[in-house]
């Protein structure tokens, strides 16, 4: 897409520190999230292999480090979050809204896209081509193309 920080006006949203919930260095027992709102929510060095988000509200959220392997991220919304350095290799995030979340140095290898919308939301170049090879769908909110929010040829 070519965005810089510099062209996007967008509001930031930032949270005290007494507001977000915070989920660090941990494996967690829990691992069903599915339906619930955490907005602002903190997962740092988490280990999260197949757990389930379906549903939640991420706005905000930050994934730093994290494990998301083969995880349902299923009808997130995901905006206005971050996922540095986070492993989402086989997840499902198949009708989830992605818009302007910064999602660079993490890995989508196998992820399942259908429906996703990435408006805005930054990648790595090499990750967000290789969702396109599989990208398909219209996000069933936003009525956002999947593969244009990727930016696919």
């Amino acid at each position: 897409m070519g965005w810089t920080l510099m062209q996007l006006s967008l509001p930031a949203h930032a949270a005290s520190s007494a507001a977000i919930r915070a989920f660090d260095d941990v494996q967690l027992r829990t691992k069903d999230y599915a339906g619930q709102s955490l907005v602002q929510a903190e997962f740092s060095d988490a280990r999260l292999e197949g757990a389930s988000f379906e549903g939640a509200d991420l706005r905000g959220a930050v994934f730093n480090g994290t494990v998301l392997k083969n995880a349902n991220l299923r009808g997130v919304d995901f905006s206005d979050g971050i996922a540095y350095i986070t492993d989402m290799s086989g997840a499902d995030l198949s009708d989830g809204i992605f818009t302007s979340a910064m999602m660079l140095k993490s890995s989508f290898r196998n992820a399942t896209v259908t429906g996703a919308d990435f408006s805005y939301a930054m990648l790595d170049r090499d990750q967000a081509m290789r969702l396109c090879e599989t990208a398909s769908g219209i996000n069933p909110v936003t009525g956002a193309d999947t593969r244009e929010s990727l930016g696919c040829r």
